[in-house]
């Protein structure tokens, strides 16, 4: 038999590490070869880790909810023939460190029991007992000592303190002195989930994807300073230009024709003119992307949202395009994307109109500085200017809202770009050939 060691495998470019979300076989099952495993988390993208060999597992490594490096070994498989491999070094290390550990736990509760403290009202824990029994510090000193825990309980910081500074000050003194640190070093008690006043309304706690969309969010405004900046578009020549040529495309290439990817190729052309909108920002210092990379947000059935990528859209004519865009959505509503299909964005789009709205303020995504939003196309009277004068007419308009990172985009770069993606738009050849 052999024992080969299945490690948590490359996710994508800059992708480091994966949360485990549950685990398919348990150990002593047996597996096939290419067969699920595993299955992680990454940033936004869930993906399935299969097994690269056949055989039995013999050990699990890490349990769910646990974040694993990648190159970290999650599971040991016992394989069929060959040698049999050393058994690896971090589960020896951790048989070690939890025999030791729990030596040192039985010690500390001999020690503890030993003591008698139950003289006193007040609460202290097995660890301020074992110090206080270790230093000779009596029950009556132990009352005076002031804590700075909750309800003001003594911490091992108020009683070490006390020991330090112990003969020269009151028990008091240095704990006051300290009382500050002492608190700011308390970790944070998890939130208890809130309960119901009437009895009637129903709690659900956010699921993983949600909980990060949450952080990323507060995260980005908290770093950012958004401004917006909107522009109406006149989008009938895109609008009569796709209605006439939708069927015709779809026939020949097998690819639904919408306005995303027309949308996505002005944004890429606007991009290229005014390159620093293609930024990110690290510290005091700007990167300057080579790449356009452009985030497509979308909003997923289960109301969460999630952001692909489209690799060197610059490069891409709008057959290419279409069919990228056409395959990062199917992919993202079916739950197929790759953690590499989320990496790498250099500016993002979304497209709020899908849901009605007429404009909006999106939040950017970090270290991006701009995300453009586009709004549901209308049709309203407008102004129609010709050589022989003005007069209103039916038009199909739209909103483009544009929020930027004012640390580094001022409101002239962030508005001549807006506007140049309008240009692009309000300009499209109605005659164009695909």
């Amino acid at each position: 038999m052999a024992k080969f060691e299945l490690k948590l495998p490359k996710m994508g470019e800059s992708v480091a590490e994966a949360t485990i979300t549950n685990w398919v076989k348990n150990v002593g099952d047996t597996v096939e070869q290419d067969e699920t495993i595993v299955e992680v988390a990454t940033d936004k993208v869930d993906s399935e880790v299969p097994t690269e060999v056949s055989g039995k597992i013999i050990e699990i490594l890490f349990q769910k909810d646990d974040v694993v490096q990648v190159g970290q070994t999650i599971a040991i498989i016992e394989t069929e023939g060959g040698d049999a491999a050393q058994p690896s070094a971090a589960p020896a290390k951790e048989e070690v460190s939890v025999e030791k550990v729990e030596k040192t736990v039985t010690q500390a509760q001999e020690t503890v029991e030993a003591a008698d403290f139950n003289a006193s009202e007040k609460f202290f824990s097995p660890l301020v007992k074992n110090i206080a029994k270790e230093e000779g510090i009596s029950i009556a000193e132990l009352e005076a000592i002031n804590g700075t825990g909750k309800d003001g309980r003594i911490t091992k910081t108020d009683i070490l303190d006390y020991v330090k500074n112990r003969g020269s000050q009151p028990a008091a003194a240095p704990v006051q002195k300290t009382a500050a640190p002492a608190q700011t070093a308390q970790p944070v008690a998890a939130k208890a989930a809130p309960v119901s006043v009437n009895g009637q309304d129903e709690i659900v706690e956010m699921d993983r994807m949600r909980k990060m969309i949450a952080h990323h969010m507060v995260q980005s405004v908290q770093t950012s300073a958004h401004v917006q900046s909107f522009i109406e578009v006149d989008v009938t020549n895109i609008v009569n230009w796709r209605n006439k040529t939708k069927n015709a495309f779809e026939k020949r290439e097998g690819e639904k024709l919408t306005f995303t990817p027309i949308f996505m190729e002005a944004v890429a052309k606007a991009l290229k003119d005014f390159p620093m909108m293609n930024i990110s920002v690290d510290g005091d210092y700007i990167i300057k992307r080579k790449n356009i990379n452009l985030g497509m947000a979308a909003a997923l059935p289960n109301g969460n949202l999630i952001v692909p990528v489209i690799k060197n859209a610059d490069q891409l004519n709008l057959v290419g395009m279409a069919k990228a865009v056409n395959d990062l959505a199917d992919r993202a509503r079916n739950g197929k994307l790759k953690p590499d299909d989320t990496q790498g964005a250099t500016y993002t789009v979304t497209n709020v109109g899908t849901f009605g709205s007429v404009f909006g303020t999106p939040i950017i995504s970090q270290p991006q500085v701009g995300i453009l939003a586009l709004g549901a196309i209308r049709k309203v009277p407008a102004v129609i200017e010709t050589p022989e004068g003005d007069f209103i007419g039916i038009r199909q308009k739209m909103f483009l809202s544009h929020s930027y990172d004012h640390r580094v985009v001022d409101g002239s770069l962030g508005g001549q770009f807006v506007q140049r993606v309008a240009n692009y738009l309000e300009a499209f050849d109605p005659n164009r050939d695909i």
